[in-house]
């Protein structure tokens, strides 16, 4: 029971750090400090990233009506989609960084950055970075203000950012891609729903390949483990996606910049005296 209600609790951060730029690692390194499952370290590692699944699972389901390319309901419309076929184009596109590099050199990047001085310096970093982005963006409008409008190009880009993370983590995904689409003149709302849509093949594959490399020999307990974090995160991403939506409507980034860098600072602070 105890290793459940951690599950829950591991859930429950996942699911509010995966969507908010905030660095879900960042999180997970320093809540893992107190709070410790009882497993043994490969299944904890493969957890750590599948728990994830539930989290994407909460944007299939919010964002039906913009990433399924069949239209079943209305008789007068074409069966297939063809806008939404062409955005997930865009979104493959955008994935061709990450998954030529980061999934090449995995190994390599985990063992070199993955600890927590890497981490703490890339929220404070990219902290700094969504203040300025923003502070910059006061005096310009964004010439990207719907889906469609981004091209090939652009989507190639946000996926050079998407790398970025994959190689530092504390990075965060979603704040490394909406940095970078901010950068290059994409509205917040779209940034913010291209990189939710961006996580769908990326997080499914990095899941998918953490199992395999785990194997499926799981024990009772643990698939218990690992499908009450995934449950508990796809609940909790179901509101905080729906909060995050709601407030860039009416707010910009730079709160949850000053949060990285307070945070990163903590870090450093915890490690450095641990």
């Amino acid at each position: 029971m105890l290793e459940i209600i951690k599950a829950i609790l591991f859930g429950i951060v996942e699911g509010i750090t995966e969507w908010l730029p905030i660095s879900s690692t960042g999180h997970m390194i320093l809540f893992n400090e107190f709070v410790k499952l009882n497993v043994d370290e490969d299944f904890l590692e493969m957890f750590l990233v599948v728990i994830q699944l539930g989290a994407i699972l909460a944007v299939v389901v919010l964002f039906w009506d913009k990433i399924f390319p069949f239209e079943l309901k209305k008789r007068n419309q074409p069966f297939i989609r063809k806008d939404i076929f062409v955005l997930w184009f865009k979104i493959i596109v955008a994935c061709i960084p990450a998954a030529a590099i980061g999934l090449a050199f995995d190994d390599i990047f985990n063992e070199l950055f993955y600890n927590p001085w890497c981490v703490a310096a890339a929220l404070i970093v990219f902290g700094v970075a969504f203040i300025v982005v923003e502070n910059r963006n006061k005096s310009m409008r964004p010439h990207i203000t719907s889906l469609e409008q981004i091209t090939y190009r652009t989507a190639l880009m946000i996926g050079f950012f998407q790398l970025i993370a994959a190689i530092f983590p504390g990075t965060s995904r979603s704040g490394a891609t909406i940095v970078g689409a901010l950068m290059i003149g994409v509205s917040r709302t779209v940034a913010a729903e291209f990189t939710f849509f961006l996580a769908i093949p990326v997080m499914f594959g990095a899941s998918l390949l953490k199992i395999v490399k785990f194997g499926f020999s799981f024990t009772e307990s643990e698939l218990v483990i690992l499908f009450v974090g995934m449950i508990v995160a796809f609940l909790v991403s179901v509101l905080v996606i729906r909060f995050l939506m709601g407030y860039i409507k009416k707010h910009d980034f730079k709160v949850f910049g000053w949060y990285r860098i307070i945070l990163g600072v903590i870090v450093l602070i915890y490690f450095f005296f641990a």
